[in-house]
């Protein structure tokens, strides 16, 4: 079977350091193309992968017959836009996250990857890392007993106004930054939904820096507390833990694996040693193209959907409409 042949939208920083390399490195899939009008900007990419053909616009990628899957890294105003455009070219999508500034924004996108019989969907990565299937396993497992409260901290300092992150025309901000994260961790592991929140949230130049939910998530088993803090005017920390009647979860380095530091899990209970599990070396960006190429080609499962994505965008969106005056 040949491998999927890739293209990417834009030079992105993170596409050069992470995705691009991960495409280039994945089982089954081939980065064949870039779009960008900067030969500078595609000299990177071009360093690990020499044979890169260079499209000087996004529409002439897309009209490349042999491409036929694509990665949208461009700020997340224009996720709808181009993930549209990509579908109806016949592409299949893997967009950045978050894929839309509004839930309804994201039932477009579904009704278009319908109709267009392609696969598209959000890069959250982290549900393709051993660590978070094993943490949500461990939950399905009661091994933490009755789920009380799911605690997340996820901050860095990035003061740059420059940054794209800082902007409010190109959907910055922590909440969709970094939140996008922080609430669909607790959706994806827990199996939970938000019953009831409220938030707490500071800006600067109209984009949030800082913001804290909390309030009552809920699953098949009952009602939980949650309190998730994001910033991006804070030291660079992040931890999650879900704390049960019988024992917790602690997962040290939850989104960035190898990167903020080594993936581990812990499994804590009263009377017992501490189980920990260290996944050094595994690589969530390759694990997430080889799944997407398995899904399309073979039709194995895939583990974040189009909807999935609606939940946390409409969480987003709760988020925002549940702040204390």
């Amino acid at each position: 079977m040949s491998a999927m042949n890739w293209g990417i939208l834009g030079a992105a920083k993170f596409a050069h350091e992470h995705m691009g390399r991960a495409i280039h490195a994945a089982a089954g899939a081939r980065l064949a193309a870039l779009a960008t009008s900067s030969p500078e900007k595609a000299k990177p990419f071009k360093s690990f992968c020499p044979d890169l053909e260079v499209h000087d616009s996004y529409e002439s990628l897309l009209a490349d017959p042999t491409i036929e899957a694509v990665y949208i890294p461009l700020p997340n105003t224009l996720h709808v836009e181009w993930t549209k455009k990509a579908l109806a070219a016949g592409k299949h999508v893997l967009c950045e996250k978050p894929i839309a500034m509004q839930a309804e924004e994201i039932d477009t996108l579904i009704a278009a990857r319908d109709a267009s019989g392609r696969f598209a969907t959000e890069g959250y990565m982290i549900v393709h890392h051993p660590q978070w299937q094993l943490a949500r396993d461990w939950l399905d497992q009661g091994r933490v007993g009755e789920l009380r409260h799911a605690d997340v901290v996820f901050s860095f300092n990035n003061p740059d106004p420059g940054n794209i992150r800082n902007k409010p025309e190109t959907g910055g901000g922590s909440i969709p930054d970094i939140g996008v994260y922080a609430y669909s961790c607790m959706r994806f592991a827990a199996r939970a939904e938000p019953a009831q929140l409220r938030s707490i949230i500071r800006r600067e130049n109209d984009v949030d820096v800082f913001a804290h939910a909390f309030g009552e998530m809920e699953n098949a088993a009952g009602r939980f507390t949650c309190s998730a803090i994001t910033s991006t005017r804070l030291q660079p920390r992040q931890e999650v833990v879900f704390q049960g009647s019988e024992g917790l979860i602690r997962l040290t380095c939850p989104f960035n694996a190898n990167v903020f530091s080594q993936a581990e899990v812990t499994l804590v209970r009263a009377g017992q040693p501490d189980l920990v599990q260290r996944f050094p070396g595994v690589n969530q960006y390759v694990l997430q193209v080889e799944n997407f190429v398995r899904h399309i080609r073979e039709g194995a499962p895939y583990p974040w959907t189009l909807e999935d994505a609606r939940g946390t965008q409409a969480m987003i969106d709760l988020v925002r409409a549940s702040e204390i005056a």
